[in-house]
């Protein structure tokens, strides 16, 4: 069961005063600044919402070590079956190219190339996939290229973002934001609107030029890097339009580059069921993460991200010993969505509600058996103020 709360914000808890939760009352009285150089960037560093305690289930130290542990054998296996998979489509969309027997090779080329590749970066970024740190290495800055996420940018706002998740200010990869952009959010599912941010960073970044936000997670010595990497991108990208021209074809640009729009319909399908709808500006992820249970091949293109609770308490558990853990600790966790279409069932009237009142969360009801939210770490830091 879920429960429907206004968030108690900073801002709000701070003043003294709240609006109704129902549908008589007017929207919130203080937008949120997104801005990682904003107004709650301050603040957060401020009242000690920045890089600040989190609650954590209890889990012994041996059990604790276990389910750390690395190994190579089953990303090996998994990337194999990926690539193995990518090779595969894609030499069938080429051959069929020019007929409609292309189009099934590109749907799943594109899931894999568009998809599978948010979760590897993702992963390899952590360093935990592989026991073997080159591998790691290697499979990141592939998925990266493929995904369109400067290696070096993402390393540091990934980390930023488990330091301070759906911190407003704070946190870079705040997918959906309130009041919801709705058009934005559908744009997504098509990689529009992020793939031209993508391309604009990429441009800027190869000229040499960092914005005020990158200035403030990006340390100075890993910059140099970060050119390199975007001017490289650039050139690759260059040469397949170049390719696409000669040939007279767009088949080059179905292969590089394009899929990361027409295949990112499945990792934006499972992303944002991993914070949207629940609380910002929280110190406990049981509040701001959501874990749901999905079909096998969604979990294979997703590398486990479902367990998305599990992930954000305990970011060194490898991607395979997640379904592990989440039997574990499940007992301290409120009950993960059943599917997909479960999740989306709650999430999406929050969105809308959320139009009108941007202090509304969902907060999903703990078990008898978990300890109670950590909501006094929230409290204690808007006192502060």
């Amino acid at each position: 069961m879920t429960e429907a709360f206004e968030d108690r914000s900073l801002r709000d808890s701070a003043a003294g005063s709240r609006n109704d939760a129902s549908d008589t009352g007017g929207r919130a009285a203080s937008a949120r600044d997104y801005s990682l150089v904003g107004r709650d960037a301050r603040r957060a560093v401020e009242t000690g919402l920045a890089s600040a305690e989190w609650y954590h289930t209890d889990i012994p130290r041996k059990q604790m070590k276990e389910l750390m542990q690395r190994r190579d054998a089953p990303a090996i296996r998994d990337t194999a079956i990926w690539l193995g998979a990518l090779v595969t489509s894609g030499a069938g969309a080429v051959y069929f190219w020019g007929t409609w027997w292309c189009v099934p090779f590109f749907l799943v080329y594109g899931v894999l190339y568009g998809s599978a590749s948010d979760s590897r970066w993702h992963e390899c970024g952590h360093g935990t996939a592989f026991r073997t740190q080159w591998m790691n290495d290697a499979v990141y800055q592939i998925a990266c290229f493929m995904i369109m996420r400067n290696p070096v940018t993402w390393r540091w706002s990934h980390a930023r973002h488990h330091t301070d998740t759906i911190i407003v200010g704070r946190d870079r990869e705040i997918t959906v934001m309130r009041p919801p952009d709705l058009l934005r959010v559908s744009l997504l599912f098509v990689g529009v609107t992020d793939v031209w941010e993508a391309m604009r960073d990429m441009v800027r970044n190869a000229a040499g030029r960092l914005n005020e936000e990158e200035k403030t997670f990006i340390p100075e010595q890993e910059r140099p890097q970060l050119f390199r990497v975007a001017r490289i991108w650039a050139a690759i990208y260059a040469a397949t339009i170049l390719l696409a021209v000669a040939m007279g074809s767009i088949l080059p640009l179905m292969l590089i580059g394009l899929p990361r729009i027409y295949g990112a319909w499945h990792f934006v399908l499972t992303g944002l069921l991993q914070h949207g709808g629940l609380a910002d500006n929280v110190l406990d992820h049981r509040l701001n993460s959501r874990t749901v249970h999905i079909n096998p091949i969604s979990r294979f293109i997703y590398w486990n991200m479902n367990y998305h609770v599990e992930h954000h308490m305990f970011p060194m558990v490898p991607y395979h010993g997640l379904p592990k853990l989440h039997e574990l600790i499940k007992h301290d966790l409120p009950a993960a969505s059943p599917s997909m279409w479960a999740g989306y069932r709650e999430m999406i009237p929050a969105f809308l509600r959320q139009l009108r009142y941007e202090d509304y969360f969902l907060k999903r009801e703990l078990p008898p058996t978990a300890r109670p939210y950590r909501e006094d770490l929230h409290g204690q830091a808007a006192a502060a103020r």
